[in-house]
């Protein structure tokens, strides 16, 4: 397909500014840890990834994320996910928060708890998994329990996935995705330092290509469009 094609046939995923430059892209982060993908997401912005961090929210009050967006001004909101009954109710908190804020995007970096799209955010929501989807992935694939998986199951590579969330775990249109080899003495801990690597360069990759609108979605598929400066038509 060519750059006119993918035009044709999808439109842009966000708005430009008054000018007709592309606005900062304003991101919402969903978490539940220590926050070490939001912090290389905050660097990256100082570098100059066209984006804002507009809030933070995590499903842990304990959460260390929270005080490293405290730390950056950004507002962060704990939305305890045992203190509401079920996934529909936890949900409706996180909406209302988000609607605070109107993100063009929310990423999940490390968020252990099922998001919604409700329509709202289909297209509009990234995720990064730690292994090649479709392989180790699903339900009660997170963390160190799919590097597990991975050193049990044999395999010669595994690597990190960004992808856009879908109504199931690990679902959604694939971004971006690199492969690393699986060497004969890892342990989980050296596999998910090498995998960790690729997410902290993954991440900021996949929010500058939606920043620059050039990423189009068709069902299962993206298509990433060249710069600007290389189309020809």
């Amino acid at each position: 397909m060519s750059a006119k094609q993918a035009r044709a046939t999808a439109g842009g995923f966000r708005p430009t500014s008054g000018d007709g430059a592309p606005r900062r892209l304003r991101i919402a982060v969903l978490l539940s840890g220590s926050g070490t993908s939001l912090e290389n997401l905050f660097e990256h912005i100082d570098a100059g990834l066209p984006a804002e961090v507009v809030c933070v929210l995590s499903s842990k009050k304990s959460a260390f994320g929270l005080q490293r967006a405290q730390a950056r001004g950004v507002p962060a909101i704990a939305i305890p996910r045992r203190e509401h009954a079920d996934v529909t109710g936890f949900n409706d908190a996180l909406h209302a928060a988000l609607d605070r804020f109107t993100p063009d995007l929310v990423c999940l970096l490390g968020f252990l708890s099922p998001f919604e799209l409700r329509g709202r955010y289909a297209g509009r929501a990234l995720n990064v998994h730690p292994a090649l989807i479709p392989a180790f992935s699903g339900q009660g694939f997170y963390g160190h329990h799919v590097h597990e998986a991975v050193l049990a199951a044999g395999v010669k590579v595994s690597g990190a996935t960004v992808h856009f969330v879908g109504d199931a775990y690990d679902e959604g249109p694939i971004l971006l995705q690199e492969s690393l080899p699986v060497l004969e003495d890892d342990t989980p801990e050296s596999l998910a330092a090498r995998v960790q690597a690729l997410e902290r360069r993954l991440v900021p990759e996949a929010i500058r290509l939606i920043a620059e609108d050039r990423v189009r979605i068709e069902g299962r598929r993206t298509h990433i469009l060249p710069p600007p400066d290389e189309i020809r038509f």
